[in-house]
């Protein structure tokens, strides 16, 4: 008799930069969301999807877990949290070098009602930092029954582990992918994040929180060239002199350097044409956070 088919949705949640970005990279074996050190890199849910013959894993990258009123994180709490009640199962990843606090308390509360269709993932263990007897422990007191492996993301190391217990646990039913499918983002929201990506890594003291990739159009080029054209919408003048750089240095270094990942990661080449705008109010723009984040 041939083995019932398995598949399951698993929202991934925890603090910010506590590493579920590079293990859904590290799950899929494809960059399929952005990472910086930049707490709250991620602002939407992506899907991250590992496919076997006999079972098929979506996991839903969620924004970090962070305690601020503001409207861009109100809405970012909110979009993870909805995450928790609709997903089949969750992974809730910890960083083991960081003490637990606030933040980690307020997901722990969350999670605790569905500890039944949770895992947890005490990751970074390959840190000189990592405490992983203080992050279990902190997870036995809050979420108690909660099935926790220690992880490395950025190895791998207890990542196989983690994985074959929850495709175990994951219910019956259809694959919802094709085989090949390892995200189901659309290129120019790929391409956007890609961006900001490099915006982060390049900018992180001064800009990354305060910015957002506004697209404006594609088109293809005889030569089977994407061409994406796009605006950096910033806060403030000063914010929009960083990203252009002396001479327009910084703004090219950011095209170049998406273009270059994205060759690895499109069948085609995308080249890039970017514009820097200013809109102090756009973080209070309800319209545009629901647009952005969801």
């Amino acid at each position: 008799m041939d083995t019932p088919h398995k598949s399951a949705f698993i929202s991934v949640v925890g603090r910010p930069s506590a590493g579920k970005s590079t293990l859904l990279n590290q799950i899929c074996g494809e960059k399929v969301a952005i990472v910086s050190p930049v707490p709250q890199t991620t602002r939407n849910t992506i899907r991250g999807i590992r496919s076997r013959p006999d079972c098929q894993l979506v996991f839903i990258d969620t924004p970090g877990l962070h305690d601020s009123e503001k409207a861009i994180n109100r809405k970012l709490r909110d979009l993870a949290t909805r995450n928790l009640a609709e997903a089949d199962m969750i992974l809730y990843v910890v960083d083991s070098t960081r003490a637990p606090g606030k933040e980690e308390e307020t997901i722990a509360s969350l999670v605790a009602p569905y500890v039944a269709k949770c895992f947890g993932a005490v990751n970074k263990i390959d840190s000189r930092e990592s405490d992983t007897t203080a992050a279990r422990l902190f997870l036995s007191q809050k979420v108690s029954g909660l099935r926790v492996f220690d992880i490395s993301a950025q190895t791998g190391s207890g990542v196989e582990a983690l994985l074959a217990a929850i495709e175990a646990a994951a219910p019956e039913g259809p694959a919802y992918y094709p085989e090949e499918f390892y995200t189901d983002q659309e290129p120019v929201f790929r391409i956007a994040e890609i961006i900001r990506e490099k915006v982060f890594l390049h900018t992180r003291n001064e800009v990354p929180h305060a910015i957002y990739v506004d697209y404006r159009s594609h088109h293809m080029l005889a030569d089977g060239t994407l061409v994406y054209e796009g605006d950096l919408v910033v806060e403030r003048d000063t914010q929009k002199g960083i990203i252009i750089g002396k001479g327009g240095a910084m703004i090219k270094q950011i095209r170049e350097e998406a273009e270059r990942d994205l060759a690895e990661i499109f069948p085609y080449a995308v080249q890039i044409s970017l514009k820097v705008k200013v809109d102090p109010h756009w973080k209070k723009n309800d319209n545009l956070l629901k647009r952005l984040i969801q």
